[in-house]
């Protein structure tokens, strides 16, 4: 019988602040507060990270410390292979938002006859590349890496031969390249990117699903459109960056807060929804910042109700 396991992903490399590393501590501090079992109902698989690298200089301007991520995704990639062996069932709860990368990785290296798609509930469009990045923080470049891409056309930057040898071992990774295809992802309440990624979005046709589209035409049109986007796929990965929720409604407990996203009811919708879907074979929770909550630990106490809905929901199908 198929079992929930747990991912806990403490990397935080990616991000230009610090404390995503701390967001899975602070949901369990919720749970802990509310005597609720949770984190102790389920076998839990810790991924090594490279968080000491910040205490030091990065080499690497236009993709910071690109060299432990590498480290971190190939970790990520072995755990998911080994839950997915025993066919059990993966929750990821991590750090900064280029953790997913690996585990679309990790996904695609166990399923690699199986088309993957990928539903990305975030604020962000986490597209941009070495060469098209204005901060050089990787939390902005997961998906790039998946869809093996470069983006040629926004080139902004010129990397050094190291940093696109990085690149190409992390767009590589698992000896399947691309993992996704940009027609099988869709975004929901995307709404603060950069000109290269618009232009790459627009020129893909990749679709979002706007927080206005989810309050005019309602949150049942909402889950039916993200179904029939991925209905040539054969598995999906949900993948939910808490600054997807507004900034002023929730908290400010995260990497880089954006007004104007989804309600906690919204999103509570969304997510358990997605989590009942037969099609889902992952879910991700990530950039949780304890360290920049404006309402103590709001950000995460909302999560974690979130998070337990959902993970009882895919209990219930498994």
């Amino acid at each position: 019988m198929a079992e929930i396991k747990i991912i806990q992903n403490n990397s935080e490399i990616g991000a230009g602040t610090r404390g995503a590393g701390l967001g899975v501590e602070a949901l369990k501090v919720v749970a802990r507060t509310r005597e609720n079992q949770f984190f102790g109902r389920y076998e839990c698989f810790y991924v090594q990270t490279e968080n000491d690298m910040l205490d030091f200089e990065t080499d690497f301007q236009y993709a910071k410390r690109i060299d432990g991520m590498l480290s971190n995704y190939q970790n990520t990639k072995d755990i998911l292979q080994h839950i997915y062996a025993d066919n059990d069932f993966p929750v990821i709860l991590s750090g900064d938002h280029c953790c997913a990368g690996g585990t679309i990785s990790g996904i695609k290296t166990a399923f690699p006859d199986k088309r993957l798609g990928v539903v990305w509930i975030d604020a962000h469009a986490d597209i941009h590349t070495p060469y098209t990045t204005p901060s050089g923080n990787m939390h902005g470049m997961p998906l790039a890496i998946v869809l093996n891409e470069d983006n040629l056309a926004g080139k902004i930057n010129e990397p050094n031969p190291e940093v696109a040898g990085y690149w190409n071992d992390l767009k590589n990774l698992g000896g399947i390249a691309p993992k996704i295809l940009a027609e099988d992802l869709i975004y929901v309440s995307l709404r603060d990117t950069e000109k290269p990624e618009d232009v790459y979005i627009a020129n893909k046709g990749i679709e979002n699903i706007s927080v206005a589209d989810i309050r005019q035409k309602g949150l049942e049109y909402t889950i039916e459109k993200i179904k029939e986007k991925m209905s040539n796929c054969d598995i999906v990965y949900i993948s939910f960056d808490v600054d997807s929720m507004d900034s002023v409604l929730v908290s400010k407990g995260t990497g880089t807060p954006v007004e104007n996203g989804l309600s906690p009811e919204e999103a509570m919708h969304i997510m358990t929804e997605l989590s009942a879907w037969d099609k889902t074979c992952c879910i991700e929770m990530v950039e949780i910042n304890p360290c920049l909550d404006n309402k103590i630990n709001r950000m995460a106490e909302v999560a974690f109700e979130i998070l337990e809905a959902s993970v009882d929901n895919i209990e219930a199908r498994i």
